[in-house]
């Protein structure tokens, strides 16, 4: 493959990634707590740009709601326990909930809802939700991560006498997992995140330690969304 056609397929792969309402939506998102860090609550160019980003992601978010809406009303996968299924689905109910609020606070912020008393007790409910929602989903990658690793030992033993890493099972259960960890840190920074901006412990997470833990989220995100390469062809 000549050095054209490599420029033309990551090209290709930069096109269809930032093609993504979400994709874009996350580094915006990066944007946001990367100022908010550099801001540290104070006044200057650095928190304009926090509250405009925070501000423009929301229009990203319009009826995203949707999305969770219908996870919460899908069957879950044959197996799943039900604990982790009841974690799941508060996970999406929560979620859905804080998009749909989500909406309200950018009415009032944009001055089309008037009532901004109403608007920012919205927000901090919202907020909640958001936390309540990165919680579950914690617990969920945690409780999936532990059936990934009990499954992956089990086939250990089956194919004790041949490369594992050869065998297409073991390789796909092994990124999965690996997907769920970094899943799982994600979740666990967002808590963090939601904690900071609902100011519940102000002294511990101050503006910059939530920015710092939100551009790490954001950065997660944005390389979960990432395209897969296409696979060389063989001659």
């Amino acid at each position: 493959m000549g050095s054209l056609d490599v420029a033309r397929t990551e090209l290709g792969l930069a096109v269809l990634y930032l093609g993504k309402a979400e994709a874009r939506d996350k580094i915006c998102r990066a944007i946001q707590y990367g100022s908010k860090f550099l801001s540290n609550g104070e006044p200057g160019t650095a928190q304009n740009v926090d509250k405009s980003t925070s501000l423009a992601r929301k229009v990203f978010r319009l009826f995203k709601f949707i999305n969770d809406l219908h996870a919460l009303i899908s069957p879950n996968a044959p197996g799943t326990p039900l604990p982790l299924i009841l974690l799941g689905k508060s996970k999406n109910a929560l979620l859905s909930t804080f998009l749909f609020l989500d909406q309200i606070v950018w009415l009032g912020r944009t001055g089309i809802y008037k009532n901004k008393e109403r608007a920012e007790l919205i927000g901090r409910i919202s907020l909640f939700c958001w936390l309540g929602s990165s919680v579950c989903s914690t617990l969920v990658e945690i409780g999936e991560i532990g059936r990934l690793s009990a499954s992956l030992k089990k086939l250990e033993k089956e194919l004790k006498n041949t490369n594992k890493h050869k065998n297409e099972q073991y390789s796909s259960k092994l990124k999965k997992s690996n997907e769920r960890s970094l899943a799982l840190v994600k979740a666990a920074l967002d808590i963090v995140v939601a904690v900071g901006l609902l100011q519940l412990a102000p002294k511990k997470v101050t503006p910059r330690v939530t920015g710092a833990f939100g551009f790490a989220s954001s950065l997660i995100s944005c390389y979960q969304l990432l395209p897969s390469p296409p696979k060389a062809k063989t001659p």
